[in-house]
């Protein structure tokens, strides 16, 4: 299977590690753009991180397209996998952003499965309605 991963940026690293499991057991994997620079160093979760602490985040994805990247590349996956580890305070974090993209992925009709449990969080009606499967860090429950 094609899984396209989501998550939060902070969470770069354990995608890295968790793409290596994927393609282990014989998916396929695609990453967004900046876990690919991160992964070939061209790009360090630290500069991410100072980007959104000094405001000019936007301005990086705006550049790149980014929001449209993504939904590209989610089009070409069978499913989407968010990593949703804690962040900010708040157990299984999902971010703007990784809303978005998994509302991409639900209108485009993928399968849509969680790392974590759903998070209690403003828009946790909204996650539970896109019906993930949540599989609890179990990757052979992907299928």
């Amino acid at each position: 299977m094609k899984i396209a991963l989501i998550h939060s940026l902070d969470f770069a690293q354990e995608a890295i590690e968790i793409r290596k499991k994927l393609q282990q057991v014989g998916h396929e994997v695609s990453e967004c753009y900046s876990v690919t620079k991160i992964s070939k160093g061209d790009l360090s979760v630290q500069k991410v991180k100072d980007m959104k602490e000094f405001g000019n985040f936007s301005d990086y994805t705006i550049s790149k397209d980014l929001i449209k990247w993504n939904y590209e590349r989610i089009k070409k996956d069978d499913a989407i996998l968010v990593l949703n580890f804690d962040k900010k305070g708040i157990k299984n974090y999902i971010g703007g952003n990784t809303l978005l993209e998994i509302g991409f992925a639900y209108v485009l009709e993928k399968k849509i499965f969680f790392w974590n449990d759903i998070p209690d969080m403003f828009y946790t009606d909204e996650l539970k309605a896109m019906q993930p499967v949540v599989i609890k860090q179990k990757l052979i429950l992907i299928k």
